[in-house]
């Protein structure tokens, strides 16, 4: 398949080059009110459940007997992070150990009246000064690096 190969992280994962034409929307049936909106299919909707599943399955193997904290960057990361949720629940169900998981929910605020500012603010997460100094496990997405950088900046995780 185009577009496959390995990636710097252990050589998993998916990479999609500049030139990927992408799949044929004859491939896949979608919703009528996105005909003529479409072109063209990057990553199938199977993939994306796939490696959902595989960072579950590394997020449980690199976390041994810890209990997990999820931070949730709303609003776009809403639905990849209920589905990873799930994926967990699912496997910790599945196991011989039962893993303790608590989800909070914060925004990343950049603007304010169309304006950029100086710097990134977190709204909500109830105290995250408690994830201070926590190990981290799972992939660097864009969210998770916007939110790293966010929290090394962010007053209330400073000790």
């Amino acid at each position: 398949m185009a577009g496959q190969g390995g990636s710097s992280a252990g050589g998993r994962g998916v990479v999609i080059s500049d030139n990927w034409p992408g799949y044929s929307l004859d491939l896949f049936t979608y919703p009528q009110h996105y005909y003529g909106d479409l072109e063209y299919v990057l990553i199938p909707h199977g993939i994306i459940v796939d490696r959902t599943e595989r960072l579950a399955k590394d997020i449980m193997q690199d976390i041994g007997d810890n209990d997990i904290v999820v931070l949730c960057v709303l609003k776009g990361g809403y639905k990849f992070c209920a589905d990873l949720v799930e994926h967990i629940k699912n496997l910790s169900r599945n196991s011989e150990r039962f893993i303790s998981m608590k989800v909070d929910f914060v925004r990343l605020k950049s603007y304010h009246n169309d304006q950029s500012m100086q710097e990134m603010q977190i709204v909500g997460g109830d105290d995250l000064s408690k994830l201070t100094g926590k190990h981290q496990a799972g992939s660097m997405t864009e969210s998770t690096l916007s939110l790293s950088l966010v929290v090394r900046r962010d007053s209330r995780l400073r000790q």
